[in-house]
């Protein structure tokens, strides 16, 4: 009650209690009033802050935010006709109109909360089946089937293009399944969205998209050796496991920093190295249940890390520096540590992946070229001219490997794939398809399954070229 001897300040806070209040009543959301309040609070200091320098890369965020409702935007809604769209999107990408919001699956806490009008029950199942049918085959040599030419061999098919998520798709892979074919994309927005290529029940059409994150979710993680636990990390300072079986969304790691990548140690499923702020790199382990170590890897942004399929000792990093450093996990003991090996691009570096065999290590930079590091030392290092300029709506390219060492796959601002010999070190070819209709940014190969590629656009749709 207020009382004649009551400061302002306690008045406005009661205010602001029973308002709060009345939003949580009205929202259906168990939490805190205190908790929401503060969160709202922090939300708009952000958005009224000016940014800071890439050096700090930290962001102000309540512990663990709770989405409430989205707007029109965030649900891959079109706006209303009084209001203008609050973003531009590329001219050649879809209408958010064509994503239908019944798939929505909302994330309140730590729970799934189903806004769609089928339940995700489908999907649940398929994962965990193909996960034990997985577990069976993890002696499996990676699946060749004959002579394979990308160039000649993989094509792209009318129904094997679907819009999986509302926003610009930043980060893609498959499931490493040998009977069943899923992919995983994040978006711009915080959307995770699955697509079960092989889905033919009912009227499903495979996709079922959720909220685990309140910004880009910037990498995603699952491990060959328990590919029901999926790993997602955003620019929100989240790390989040997906545990399909407990059906939840758990935030594992919690940071004031943003969080650009994601990867987990071949050899062991519970460590996750993971990239934070300006260059630090952090490893966490599952059984401690907290960050480690952490190291000072480089002067800006890590924006990928990936580990010698051969070696897994071996890993490399990427940075916004202009630097491709590889490591020995076995000596990165210091605050800042000597790599390996420097792979030097005049601007920043989008990427850098180790090929299938471990031989050879890919990058992609903003000076418009595609490198390749070979030979024992990675001492032998060409650069291939490639067009990586792709503006400020488009997620920028990152050249892949295929499915083995011989060639690299990475988008063109021509609506197509390019394929690149890494024997002859030049563009040998470009997949073309009427059905591509956007262009492919963010590409993945299937980890198992030799001639599987999805290629992922700004406008939230993936493409799936396949064999002949």
């Amino acid at each position: 009650m207020v009382t004649a001897a009551m400061t302002d300040y306690e008045r406005l806070r009661l205010e602001n209690i029973r308002r709060n209040d009345e939003m949580i009543s009205s929202l259906l959301i168990r939490s805190k009033a205190s908790d929401l309040a503060t969160s709202l609070k922090r939300s708009a200091a952000t958005q009224n802050k000016p940014k800071k320098a890439e050096k700090s890369a930290k962001k102000i965020r309540a512990q663990d935010p709770v989405l409430v409702r989205r707007s029109l935007r965030h649900r891959g809604l079109p706006p209303e006709p009084t209001q203008p769209k609050s973003e531009p999107t590329q001219p050649e990408s879809e209408s958010p109109s064509d994503f239908p919001a019944k798939r929505e699956q909302l994330l309140i806490g730590d729970a799934f909360v189903d806004r769609s009008e089928s339940s995700d029950r489908n999907l649940v199942g398929a994962i965990l089946s193909a996960s034990e049918r997985a577990s069976l085959d993890l002696a499996k040599e990676k699946e060749v089937g004959g002579l394979f030419d990308p160039k000649r061999d993989l094509m792209l098919r009318e129904e094997n293009v679907k819009r999986v998520v509302g926003g610009r798709i930043v980060s893609v892979r498959f499931l490493p399944f040998w009977d069943r074919t899923v992919i995983v994309a994040g978006d711009k927005l915080g959307n995770l969205g699955f697509w079960d290529v092989d889905m033919e029940e009912g009227d499903s059409d495979g996709v079922y998209v959720y909220v685990p994150h309140s910004d880009s979710v910037s990498g995603i993680s699952v491990h060959p050796f328990s590919p029901a636990k999926i790993f997602t990390c955003s620019y929100d300072g989240l790390i989040r496991l997906m545990d399909v079986q407990d059906g939840t969304f758990n935030m594992i790691h919690s940071s004031d920093y943003l969080i650009y990548s994601i990867c987990q140690s071949p050899i062991n499923t519970s460590t996750i190295y993971f990239a934070e702020g300006a260059g630090d790199l952090k490893l966490r382990d599952e059984r401690t249940g907290r960050a480690s170590n952490t190291w000072g890897l480089h002067e800006k942004r890590i924006n990928t890390i990936d580990f010698n399929p051969e070696n897994p000792n071996m890993m490399a990093t990427s940075s916004t520096d202009g630097m491709v450093r590889i490591w020995d996990l076995r000596v990165l003991k210091n605050h800042q540590p000597d790599s390996l090996k420097t792979v030097q691009h005049r601007r920043a570096v989008y990427s850098a992946y180790f090929s299938p065999g471990g031989l050879r290590l890919a990058t992609t930079s903003c000076d418009d070229t595609v490198g390749i590091a070979s030979g024992v030392n990675f001492d032998d290092q060409l650069l291939v001219k490639h067009d990586n300029q792709t503006g400020r709506w488009i997620s920028t390219f990152r050249a892949i490997w295929g499915w083995d060492d011989s060639h690299i796959f990475l988008g063109n601002m021509k609506r197509a794939v390019d394929i690149i010999s890494a024997d002859s070190r030049t563009t040998t070819t470009s997949l073309f398809s009427e059905y591509m209709t956007s262009i492919g940014c963010r590409l993945a190969a299937h980890p198992q399954i030799q001639g599987k590629l999805a290629s992922a656009t700004a406008g939230g749709k993936v493409f799936y070229w396949t064999r002949l």
